[in-house]
């Protein structure tokens, strides 16, 4: 009889902790894919469509900003109009179209992320949210007609960029950060610039009260040493590391953020390697994203 009430006991112990292990609740770390520069390993969700608008304007001070630009906003630097599929719980495709900033414009985006694993409460198999992020952007310009240029290029392969990126993201307490080694590659490049790039990224995001947050992210671009004094002898650029201050407003349906950053382009692939302005120098850019969620179809349950 004690056999069996022991046997019973283990029986019952087995399925509560399976019970409880199968009823850990998803995180949700950030509230939406992006925060103002780096993604997130968040979702759009299986059956929905995510339309998301981003724009940039110019400098709030400097030479090009200031009074007389009504503090940038007489300009718009880059504008993104995006929507994003929820294929799947842990899939989304991107399609997009940005402006673009420089030399290089009218940028066609696709993308895809996978989420790899979800932070769950009190789950230690599943302390983080990890997702990987990959696009491929066609740069659909007019071909300059000087060499060595940043649009110089020559055939489709030379219009190319991609991004390679894994994030890394864990909630605790009211605290939200994360981590974005991402890997740049691009198939065109003038003679003393770098065709590939790694960049360290991170976010943060933290409550403010009521549906506001505050959203921090920065990426150090590791450019080499050559490459940087090349730059500052043939063009007088100097580069700086891309940092994103946001604020979030959550409504019904809707996420609203504004932007303040030193990125002028809203791509990876572009303001990775190409952020020129300082915000020591007032060179930083008001910028604001709408996103806004519609549901194409009810996904079934499992």
């Amino acid at each position: 009889m004690q056999k069996v009430l022991a046997a019973a006991l283990i029986i019952i112990t087995l399925q509560v902790s399976a019970q409880e292990k199968k009823e850990a609740k998803p995180v949700e770390i950030f509230s939406s894919t992006k925060t103002i520069n780096a993604r997130t390993p968040e979702l759009v969700g299986k059956g929905k469509l995510d339309f998301n608008v981003s724009h940039n304007f110019g400098d709030i001070g400097g030479s090009n900003g200031g009074i007389k630009r009504f503090f940038g906003l007489d300009n718009a630097a880059d504008i993104r109009i995006a929507f994003t599929l929820g294929l799947g719980n842990n899939l989304d495709l991107n399609i997009a179209r940005a402006k673009g900033a420089g030399p290089q414009q009218q940028l066609y985006e696709t993308g895809i992320k996978y989420r790899i694993m979800q932070q769950r409460e009190n789950d230690p198999s599943h302390p983080l949210s990890i997702a990987l992020y990959g696009n491929m952007v066609i740069a659909a310009s007019p071909q300059s007609a000087f060499p060595n240029q940043d649009n110089s290029y020559d055939g489709l392969g030379e219009r190319m960029s991609n991004v390679l990126q894994l994030i890394l993201a864990k909630k605790m307490g009211k605290i939200s950060l994360q981590l974005n080694p991402t890997f740049v590659t691009r198939g065109y490049a003038i003679s003393y610039d770098q065709k590939n790039f790694f960049a360290l990224g991170g976010a943060l995001k933290l409550p403010l009260g009521g549906r506001v947050n505050l959203l921090l992210d920065y990426f150090h671009p590791f450019r080499s040493e050559s490459s940087k004094n090349a730059f500052k002898t043939n063009d007088n650029i100097k580069f700086h590391d891309p940092l994103g201050v946001g604020f979030e407003i959550l409504t019904s349906g809707h996420i609203f953020r504004l932007n303040f950053t030193n990125a002028t382009e809203l791509l990876e692939n572009r303001f990775i390697p190409r952020t020129i302005s300082s915000w020591g120098k007032g060179q930083f850019r008001w910028g604001f994203t709408i996103s806004r969620k519609f549901r194409l179809w009810t996904a079934k349950q499992e």
